[in-house]
C-alpha cells in the first residue's frame, strides 16, 4: 500500500478526504462539516454534550490496538456516556492531534472504525479540528446526544430502597488488556512469537471493540422503566456505584455472588492470580450500565438474562458495602483507574 504524507493534503485537505461523502441521517442536524460551526436543532427536547480525550500512551497502546478498533472504541465510549444518561447520540464532532509518524492512510484506517461506528449507532460526524502533535496520537470526540426532558437519568436520584443493577458482564475488558499486554510484552522479548488468543476472543473484543448497551436503553424505554440514577461503567463499578451514592446522599449493598462474570473472564483471572471480585468491581472499560431503579419494579428486570440485580441502596450512614459469599461485610472502596494517579 502507498503512503502519502498528511503535509501534501494540509488541514482542511485532510478534512474533506475524510468526509467528503459523509451523509446525514437525523433531521436535527441542519448542517454538518464544512462551516464554523455545526447547526443542530432539537425542538422541544433535551440537549446532552459530551466528550472524551484519547492519548497515545495513556489510554491506549498501537503496539497491539488497530487503528480502525480504536476509531470504533473512541466514538462507542461517547454514546456510551449519552446512553448512560437514558438519551439517544445524534451527533459527534472528532479532533485529531497527528504526530508526523502518521500518514493519511493511517488516519483513514482510524476514522473507518469511527464512521464504522457512526453507522451502527446512526450517528452523523458533523465536524471537529485537526492540528500536529509531538506526542503522538490524540483524539477527542465530543458527542451531541438527545432525550425527553422527564426521561434524562442523572446520578443523584437513588433513593433508600432501590435495586442496584448492571447491564452484561464485568471485568472482562480489564482481563482483554492484562492478556493484549502480557502477549505485547513476551512479543519484544521473544524472537518470531506469536500470540494464541483462540479461546479468549471474548475478552480481547470487550477491550478492543466494546459496545455501547443502546439495546438496554431501548428495552427500558419498552417496559416504561425510567431509572432513578445511572452511570456506564468506564472506571470500575465500585467507583462508578459510589459516585452514585455520593450524588445521591445514599448508602449501597451489593452481593459478591451476584456480580455477573463471563467464563473467559475467570479463567483468565486465574491464570493472572488474580482475585476475580477485585477484577470485576476496579477493572473498569466495560461500558456497561449501572442503575437503580425502584423496589417495585424487581420482578419486571429479575429474570432477565442482559440485567442483574446485585444489590440495594441504603440509608447514607449504613456506608457503602461488599457482602461477600461467606456473609462477610466488607467496605467498597473506589479502585478503578485514575489516569491522573502517578
Amino acid at each position: 500500500m502507498s503512503e502519502t504524507e498528511i503535509s501534501t493534503l494540509g488541514e482542511f485537505g485532510l478534512i474533506d478526504h475524510l468526509t467528503k461523502d459523509l451523509k446525514n441521517v437525523n433531521p436535527s442536524t441542519l448542517k454538518g462539516v464544512g462551516d464554523d460551526a455545526a447547526v443542530l436543532n432539537y425542538g422541544d427536547k433535551q440537549t446532552l454534550v459530551t466528550t472524551d480525550l484519547l492519548l497515545e500512551g495513556i489510554h491506549f497502546n498501537l503496539n497491539y490496538v488497530a487503528l480502525k478498533h480504536l476509531g470504533y472504541k473512541a466514538a462507542v465510549v461517547n454514546f456510551s456516556d449519552i446512553y448512560a444518561m437514558n438519551g439517544t447520540p445524534k451527533q459527534i464532532t472528532v479532533s485529531l492531534g497527528i504526530s508526523k509518524r502518521f500518514t493519511v492512510e493511517h488516519i483513514e484506517e482510524l476514522f473507518s472504525g469511527i464512521r464504522a461506528a457512526c453507522e451502527i449507532y446512526g450517528v452523523d460526524i458533523v465536524g471537529g479540528d485537526t492540528s500536529a502533535s509531538v506526542t503522538g496520537l490524540i483524539i477527542s470526540i465530543t458527542c451531541i446526544g438527545e432525550a425527553q426532558k422527564d426521561k434524562i437519568v442523572y446520578r443523584n436520584g437513588a433513593k433508600n430502597t432501590d435495586l442496584i443493577c448492571v447491564s452484561g458482564d464485568l471485568g472482562a475488558a480489564y482481563m482483554g488488556l492484562q492478556l493484549l499486554e502480557r502477549e505485547s510484552r513476551v512479543a519484544k522479548e521473544v524472537k518470531g512469537f506469536t500470540p494464541d488468543f483462540s479461546g479468549k476472543e471474548y475478552i480481547l473484543e470487550r477491550q478492543l471493540k466494546p459496545e455501547a448497551r443502546r439495546d438496554i436503553i431501548e428495552f427500558l424505554d419498552d417496559e416504561g422503566i425510567v431509572p432513578t440514577s445511572m452511570m456506564d461503567i468506564s472506571d470500575g463499578l465500585s467507583s462508578e456505584l459510589i459516585h452514585i451514592c455520593k450524588q445521591s446522599n445514599v448508602g449501597c449493598r451489593i452481593y459478591e455472588e451476584r456480580i455477573p462474570i463471563d467464563y473467559q473472564t475467570a479463567v483468565m483471572a486465574e491464570e493472572f492470580n488474580m482475585n476475580l471480585t477485585t477484577v470485576a468491581l476496579n477493572g473498569g472499560e466495560d461500558y456497561e450500565l449501572l442503575f437503580t431503579i425502584p423496589l417495585t419494579m424487581h420482578d419486571r428486570v429479575n429474570n432477565l438474562d442482559n440485567i442483574k440485580v446485585i444489590g440495594h441502596i441504603t440509608a447514607p450512614e449504613l456506608g457503602y458495602a461488599l457482602i461477600t459469599r461467606d456473609d462477610t461485610e466488607l467496605e467498597l472502596k473506589a479502585q478503578g483507574w485514575n489516569p491522573l494517579k502517578d
